[in-house]
């Protein structure tokens, strides 16, 4: 399996934090290192360079955490979720390439969610963080109006995050 990095992954451009400094961080609302299987990520590459994507132009942790708020708006998130992956994902080549993004901690603190759920235990298969994010993603991109309502939902992360910061 191979992994793309985007240029801010390398470790050059990387510095090194105390724990203390983590830990503000962590409360401040950052990211969360995600992949995301190719097929999806070309996908939300052509969200990312749509004409509608402007004023602020959203980057890939807020496209990727749109489409997870969408997911989990809508009806059975868990239940959808978990078919995907049964149904669609499992069969795919599990050597696919996987780019290397990012999601904002509340986002991904649904995905967490998922994969410490029943369903992700033994006798089931054991699903990981990148499977989950694809999942999400391809999911969001399958709505009506996908680009717009992940616009929508990727703007309302924003404000909310901006709203939390603020108390």
């Amino acid at each position: 399996m191979t992994t793309l990095r985007s240029i801010t992954d390398l470790p050059q451009s990387r510095g090194v934090i105390s724990s203390d400094e983590q830990g503000a961080l962590l409360c401040r609302g950052e990211t969360v290192a995600t992949r995301v299987w190719i097929e999806e990520f070309q996908a939300l590459e052509c969200l990312y360079s749509a004409p509608a994507n402007c004023s602020p132009k959203l980057r890939y942790p807020d496209l990727i955490s749109g489409c997870v708020s969408l997911v989990f708006d809508g009806l059975d998130p868990v239940n959808r979720v978990f078919t995907f992956l049964h149904t669609k994902l499992v069969l795919r080549d599990q050597e696919t390439a996987r780019r290397q993004e990012a999601i904002w901690r509340p986002q991904y603190l649904l995905l967490l969610a998922l994969q410490k759920s029943e369903q992700n235990r033994h006798p089931h298969p054991q699903f990981k963080l990148d499977h989950f994010t694809t999942a999400c993603v391809a999911l969001a991109l399958e709505e009506p109006r996908a680009a717009q309502r992940v616009f929508d939902y990727a703007r309302r992360n924003i404000a909310q995050r901006a709203a939390a910061s603020l108390l």
